[in-house]
């Protein structure tokens, strides 16, 4: 395992769209790994693919409550609406008041490719979205209602 550069905003990687995963290999495992290393010793609680430089769909969350792989992850459901404070590990320093749903249903693979659903609600609902979000190029900023000043 090894920790991996993050890409920071401005880097045109992470505008891009992500390409789905086909090969459940073991340098998807090796990727896996890398990336949860890399949130970690960031003290972030999701990190995707293209923040490491790598333009596959595959994102690691952790909110306090056991590591979560998605692989191929969608959003297949989402209901109310919820305002949380987010930042991002692309975008050190910056904080922002975004607009998410209070409640979504997400669809994934394992590292195995092995498909599974969860419903999510409140923060990890929040960081679903956020690093999905990833996947298709978009950053937080694009939700924020109001940024949250430098302390």
């Amino acid at each position: 395992m090894a920790i991996r550069n993050i890409v920071t905003e401005g880097d045109d990687i992470l505008t891009k769209v992500c390409r789905p995963v086909e090969k459940f290999d073991e340098r998807l495992a090796v990727l896996l790994d890398d990336m949860r290393e890399t949130m970690v010793s960031a003290d972030g609680v999701g990190l995707a693919a293209p923040q490491v430089g790598i333009l596959r769909r595959v994102v690691v969350i952790d909110i306090g409550e056991g590591l979560m792989e998605l692989v191929n992850p969608e959003i297949v459901r989402e209901e109310g609406e919820q305002e949380m404070q987010e930042g991002c590990l692309s975008c050190p320093g910056v904080y922002g008041i975004t607009k998410r749903p209070a409640k979504i249903k997400v669809s994934a693979q394992n590292r195995n490719g092995e498909r599974f659903e969860f419903e999510a609600e409140e923060l990890l609902a929040v960081a679903c979205c956020h690093e999905i979000d990833h996947l298709n190029g978009i950053l937080f900023r694009e939700h924020v209602v109001r940024m949250v000043p430098e302390e």
